[in-house]
């Protein structure tokens, strides 16, 4: 069971269902990735709402590394999301979401469009 206060969102990948956490070192991971410096150049990144496949891999990756799942990005990239192409998008708009507006219902969803952050796919 996920645990909203931490972030936590739950996805369906290869049809297994995985706990995913943007915890700090996970973070910090999609800072160096990225080349950010800090959260809020990776949260304004984010906000643009452009995301690319390589994004969804190291997002979806540290998620699933900071929920515990030893996984690297090039199994995580040859996962199947339901939804395809979509479904990957969904994923990382609920995470990011998760982690830095916290306002997912039970199931990882935002609760309605009202709620829902200013990340891809959430608006």
């Amino acid at each position: 069971m996920v645990n909203l206060h931490r972030g936590e969102i739950e996805a369906v990948l290869d049809g297994r269902p995985f706990r995913l956490c943007l915890t700090l070192g996970a973070l910090a991971e999609l800072e160096a990735a990225f080349g950010d410096e800090d959260m809020l150049a990776l949260a304004t990144r984010f906000e643009k709402g452009r995301i690319s496949a390589r994004d969804c891999v190291r997002i979806i990756g540290a998620g699933l590394r900071g929920a515990g799942h030893e996984i690297a990005n090039d199994a995580v990239a040859r996962m199947a999301s339901e939804g395809g192409a979509a479904g990957y998008v969904e994923i990382v708009a609920r995470l990011l979401s998760a982690t830095f507006s916290g306002q997912s219902s039970a199931s990882g969803k935002a609760d309605t469009e009202s709620d829902r952050g200013p990340f891809p796919g959430t608006t």
